[in-house]
């Protein structure tokens, strides 16, 4: 799927209502590593509607949300706003971010890092991170197992969308190690743990609706058509609500030399 054709703007009330955050556990487990703290200065790039600015927001940092979507940061601001959040705003792309040099301790990328030019956009984040300052990519996968929800959602999404290729993960990203080290980040580290998000059949259709491969990318009458097509699939095969749907969260965290490596 060519990324210049998705437009997550176009689904931004679903993705606000049903696209769930990250679990606390994302940020207690990043907490080891001294990332979360009161007054800590953090960049979450291509922050959609801020699930992961608002829940550093909520631990006291200093927080700025960009995102080059105008209607995911409108969400994303009303959002903010309603939980009583003060948190920065910026309308760029990752690839080239008008901000000054060594401005943040931490900067984070969930759920987007496949969409980056990842070369220029880790090379972003070494320019604006302090000397010793981390960059931490998050994941929050639904996991697809033969027969489950998530796997036949997937086969649904295939059939209304055949350009759609981001089926089939086991939510590990491997490749990412590459990509920080090959920019020069030091000292990576990885963690992953799964955890069952529980979906009403309305919830479910709206995460999937606020997905690239639906409302992202299908015209608004398609995404009618798909959503009626599983709310069938749903009425028939998985009846039972909630839904518990696996999920898997990964991230990559790599720290930026404090010193220059001649």
């Amino acid at each position: 799927m060519d990324p210049s054709t998705v437009r997550f703007g176009r689904a931004a009330q679903d993705y606000a209502t049903h696209r769930q955050g990250f679990p606390h556990g994302f940020f207690d487990r990043l907490s080891g590593w001294g990332i979360g703290r009161p007054g800590q200065r953090l960049l979450d790039l291509a922050t959609g509607t801020g699930t992961i600015a608002r829940g550093f927001a909520m631990k006291g940092c200093t927080v700025t949300g960009l995102d080059h979507d105008g209607p995911m940061l409108k969400a994303a601001e009303e959002l903010a706003r309603d939980e009583g959040l003060s948190i920065s705003w910026i309308e760029s792309k990752a690839e080239q971010i008008p901000l000054a040099d060594a401005s943040f301790e931490v900067i984070t990328a969930g759920q987007c890092w496949h969409w980056f030019d990842k070369s220029q956009v880790a090379s972003e984040c070494m320019r604006l991170l302090v000397p010793g300052g981390r960059l931490v990519i998050g994941h929050f996968d639904w996991i697809p197992l033969d027969g489950n929800v998530a796997w036949r959602t997937e086969r649904l999404i295939e059939a209304h969308n055949p350009s759609w290729k981001l089926g089939g993960g086991n939510g590990i990203h491997a490749t990412e190690l590459a990509d920080l080290g090959n920019a020069g980040f030091l000292d990576l580290e990885t963690f992953s743990f799964d955890v069952v998000a529980e979906y009403t059949h309305e919830a479910w259709r709206g995460r999937i609706r606020a997905s690239a491969g639906v409302g992202g990318s299908l015209s608004k009458e398609k995404v009618a058509i798909f959503d009626r097509h599983l709310a069938a699939l749903l009425a028939e095969i998985f009846p039972e609500e909630p839904l518990s749907v696996l999920h898997r969260v990964f991230a990559v965290i790599g720290q930026k030399p404090i010193q220059h490596l001649d």
